[in-house]
């Protein structure tokens, strides 16, 4: 009989407030624009926090929030962040027989908190160790969708209050965090004591024997610290190897790399040795690369997106829900795959399209319904859709 494999991920957990059918063209949204990078102001794709917003605007942000909706209520409240998110979509896609999946985050004492909780009840994602740490607002984060926007792909614009995630640390963790078989960091740049430690926390974690996943976020408070320098992520480029699977998105990897294109940066952390590197770019190609030593060893190469999901949205436009947690289900979907395949793969032999299909199925499926979380009707619900997804994917990159 095959062990329990664990799963413990830390990082970014939050409520999302989702406004769909914004337009990014309005004057409304274009007052609030963002002139240069860092600045504080408003841009499709980014994520800027309450108060920089505020002090780019001069105008406290419950005026800017009711100028930005006109004062509607949000079409749908649901969980965010690349961290919780990513790791309710592991949890749904495997049996809890076989795998646990843990979180491990902070929240405050608030109405936010207790939507989230309930939420996530919902799911079979461990949240005992989901604890409220501060007198804090439970960070959250209004997020702008306007369907519009490159040539009806889509974008949204994210406003985020870090909250009572400054107060979480790495002490919180406690050690029962690294007794699992893979960690994961999601959104770190979000939970700032959590970012600025983790070289520290993948140390311990490769110290351990555990399996290390990265996936990052949008690193606004290290663009206003030094706008147009390098974000920084690990304390020196060495320790780039100690992260087993490193998940991103192009302009994080430009950001991060201080490259100038999606090629060079993933050239960039390819030289750098990161074991297994995704690098999504919205509706176009991305780039996956494996050295050998997690998955089987694959050169730098460019993938498709799910065609029949383009399809479908091209023909059928009404049927696409928005692209919000479409990054955070991709990388939940790639991290559901590694574990299964641990069960009774051999590391270093693992296969990456295997795990790719399950991610490209997860992030294609989060664009059918508003919001980043799905909530299952019946246990294994979510499992038996993404089946059709990924089918129809290993057809399409068979094909070619």
């Amino acid at each position: 009989m095959n062990k329990k494999i664990i799963i413990a991920g830390t990082g970014c957990a939050l409520a999302d407030y989702l406004y769909t059918g914004m337009r990014f063209d309005s004057p409304k949204f274009s007052k609030y624009l963002s002139s240069q990078d860092g600045d504080g102001g408003l841009a499709p794709g980014r994520l800027v926090f309450t108060e920089e917003l505020e002090r780019f605007s001069g105008v406290p942000y419950s005026e800017i929030s009711i100028e930005l909706t006109g004062g509607k209520i949000p079409e749908a409240v649901n969980i965010g962040g690349p961290g919780l998110v990513s790791l309710i979509n592991v949890s749904q896609l495997l049996s809890r027989e076989d795998f646990e999946v843990r979180f491990y985050g902070g929240k405050g004492n608030d109405e936010t908190a207790d939507f989230i909780e309930h939420l996530v009840s919902k799911t079979p994602l461990n949240i005992d160790h989901y604890h409220r740490i501060s007198k804090k607002r439970t960070p959250f984060t209004d997020v702008l969708s306007d369907p519009t926007y490159d040539n009806h792909h889509g974008e949204r614009t994210f406003i985020n209050n870090i909250g009572a995630a400054w107060d979480y640390t790495p002490d919180l963790l406690g050690e029962g965090f690294f007794e699992a078989d893979i960690v994961c960091f999601g959104g770190t740049a979000l939970v700032p004591m959590i970012h600025d430690n983790l070289t520290l926390l993948l140390t311990r974690a490769k110290e351990k024997g555990c399996l290390t996943v990265v996936n990052t976020v949008f690193d606004f408070r290290n663009e206003k610290r030094n706008p147009g320098q390098p974000w920084p992520l690990v304390d020196k480029p060495e320790n780039y190897q100690l992260i087993d699977l490193l998940i991103m998105d192009c302009e994080e990897s430009l950001k991060i790399s201080g490259r100038k294109s999606i090629e060079e940066a993933a050239q960039y952390f390819v030289d750098l040795d990161v074991t297994t590197l995704v690098i999504t770019n919205g509706a176009k190609e991305f780039y996956v690369f494996s050295n050998g030593k997690l998955f089987e060893k694959t050169e730098l190469q460019k993938l498709p997106v799910s065609q029949m999901v383009s399809h479908d949205f091209k023909n059928n436009p009404g049927s696409k829900g928005d692209t919000t947690g479409c990054g955070d289900n991709f990388a939940g979907g790639i991290i559901s795959s590694l574990a299964q395949q641990l069960q009774t793969g051999k590391v270093g032999k693992l296969n990456l399209m295997e795990a790719i299909a399950w991610g490209v199925s997860s992030g294609a499926f989060a664009c059918y319904y508003v919001g980043g979380t799905y909530i299952e009707h019946e246990e294994g619900e979510k499992h038996k859709i993404l089946e059709i997804f990924k089918y129809q994917y290993i057809q399409q990159i068979s094909a070619q």
